[in-house]
């Protein structure tokens, strides 16, 4: 299941001086420019309200910004028609709609819309990658169960599931283990790293340091005052840089036997 072939250093979406604000209201944030480049994890933090999940629908073309440019693959995003965007990028919202009583399986099947023809039904080879991504994200029990009936947990792995068999470049993942208990955080995480190795692109939001500690790549913190900054995971994620951001004392603390690092809190 891999993801297109091409140059690890080509830069697939770009942000140029994007400045976002809702009508009437004070900018959310202004004058943020970053690029994500062809196979690379991007990890957006920040506090509640601090506009990372409206920073991702602009780069998603679901928000416009009110100044500068989004450009997905070299052309600005406003430009591009819905199905020209969805076979390069893919976007996983924290909610999904369910108000049809598709089965999983069939929604799931819908992710391939963007690559067939206007009266083309998904066939063999659709269904085929249905049930890999079925098996890779431990979906076999619910396969057979409606859309309709699903918890909100559940529906979240399964939109996940749908991003992949859309097949794009970019999958664009909005707090993606927000509403599952932590067995499923880290089959949703360990996917990633998967996705990441069958050439994918994966810009996330996230509230958890430790999502980009272990996944690695770069990461865009965005502050209160709309201001991001952007560097790699290693070098931005220090205790000053995230008990600043997060108005909390926190700790950076090695653990030998993972041999990695982990962002912790104070005692309560």
């Amino acid at each position: 299941m891999a993801g297109p072939s091409s140059s690890s250093h080509q830069v697939l979406l770009q942000a140029r001086s994007i400045s976002f604000a809702y009508k009437h209201n004070q900018p959310t944030f202004q004058n943020v420019s970053f690029d994500i480049r062809k196979g690379e994890m991007f990890s957006l933090l920040g506090p509640n309200g601090a506009g990372k999940s409206t920073l991702l629908n602009c780069l998603s073309g679901v928000d416009h910004p009110y100044e500068g440019t989004v450009l997905l693959n070299n052309k600005p995003i406003s430009r591009l028609s819905p199905r020209e965007v969805a076979t390069m990028l893919a976007y996983v919202p924290q909610h999904i709609s369910t108000t049809y009583a598709f089965s999983v399986r069939e929604y799931l099947a819908f992710g391939a819309a963007p690559r067939l023809g206007v009266f083309t039904s998904p066939g063999k080879k659709v269904y085929e990658l249905v049930d890999t991504v079925v098996e890779r994200l431990g979906l076999q029990p619910l396969i057979k169960r409606r859309i309709s009936e699903l918890s909100g947990g559940e529906c979240q792995r399964v939109a996940i599931g749908r991003a992949i068999v859309q097949q794009p470049s970019i999958i664009l993942f909005d707090e993606p283990t927000s509403a599952l208990d932590y067995g499923n955080q880290l089959r949703v995480l360990r996917c990633m790293r998967q996705l990441l190795s069958d050439g994918f692109t994966i810009v996330m939001t996230t509230h958890n340091p430790n999502h980009p500690l272990l996944l690695g790549g770069r990461v865009g913190l965005l502050n209160k005052q709309g201001q991001l900054t952007v560097g790699n995971a290693q070098d931005v994620l220090t205790e000053q840089v995230l008990s600043e951001l997060y108005d909390a004392r926190l700790h950076m603390v090695r653990i030998e036997t993972l041999r990695r690092d982990c962002c912790l809190p104070d005692n309560l």
